[in-house]
């Protein structure tokens, strides 16, 4: 008696369980905006358990013993799939301008996904997805925190580099937008964006040195006066002249 066996549909058959390099068209970048998302690849699909029907009952004995890094395995799996799902829901509300509910789902999948290694891109992923929903809502500190847990986990991360750059200029944190924007050249040389962007932000960076270099001795001056006005002096009655060979100072007292 021949016996045919049922043909396994696609779906019965599992997919593998290597991650697909290649980001998903949902979680691809808007240039406009520089958001980002993180690319599900990491996220392989699991393996079903398809039995033959005619397994001895020993060898399905066999295959109901997981061992613990199975079990574990299973359960990261799960968490990065909820992570994904929530990191997908945030994206969907960031287009539609809602930056708080958004804020929250990224929130979300930060808590679902693993401390593990293959969950390392969906996590800065969402910090930077974060920094830029804090970006969009003017709250400025809250993206540079944001921005720098994401390099924390991915220090050639350019995106978050730029928007934490975008947000010390906010702030007129000038000297360290100058330090991001450096380091995007660093990792990424033909960065035209950067490098104008230092050209912009070096006259600046000078600008406000040389006022708060103006406050600081105004503040001394003030200071001094309120020490030298006991003997009837003040700080006018101090000249500081320049020897011209030694480029040195020199204090003289005059009435």
């Amino acid at each position: 008696m021949v016996r045919i066996e049922a043909e396994e549909t696609e779906e019965q058959v599992s997919n593998p369980s290597k991650p697909s390099s290649s980001p998903p068209p949902s979680s691809q970048k808007n240039a406009d905006e520089g958001f980002e998302t993180a690319s599900d690849g990491e996220l392989g699909d699991s393996d079903d358990d398809h039995h033959h029907p005619h397994q001895s009952q020993s060898d399905q004995q066999d295959e109901q013993i997981v061992s613990p890094n199975d079990h574990d395995d299973h359960l990261n799996q799960k968490a990065l799939e909820q992570a994904n799902d929530a990191k997908l829901e945030g994206n969907k509300l960031y287009s539609s301008g809602q930056f708080e509910d958004a804020l929250s789902q990224y929130e979300l999948a930060l808590e679902l996904a693993p401390e593990i290694p293959s969950s390392v891109e969906i996590r800065s992923t969402c910090h930077s997805n974060r920094a830029i929903c804090y970006l969009k809502l003017g709250k400025y500190e809250d993206t540079i925190k944001e921005c720098t847990k994401a390099l924390e986990l991915n220090p050639a991360y350019l995106k978050a580099l730029l928007r934490r750059g975008e947000a010390h200029e906010k702030l007129e944190h000038f000297e360290e937008a100058i330090a991001d924007m450096k380091k995007i050249l660093e990792l990424d040389p033909s960065n035209d964006q950067a490098r104008k962007s230092i050209r912009r932000l070096e006259p600046l960076a000078a600008e406000k040195r040389e006022k708060m270099k103006e406050e600081m001795i105004g503040k001394l001056k003030e200071m001094g006066n309120s020490l030298l006005g006991r003997f009837g002096m003040s700080v006018d009655n101090f000249k500081a002249v320049k020897d011209p060979n030694t480029g040195s100072y020199s204090i003289s007292f005059q009435r």
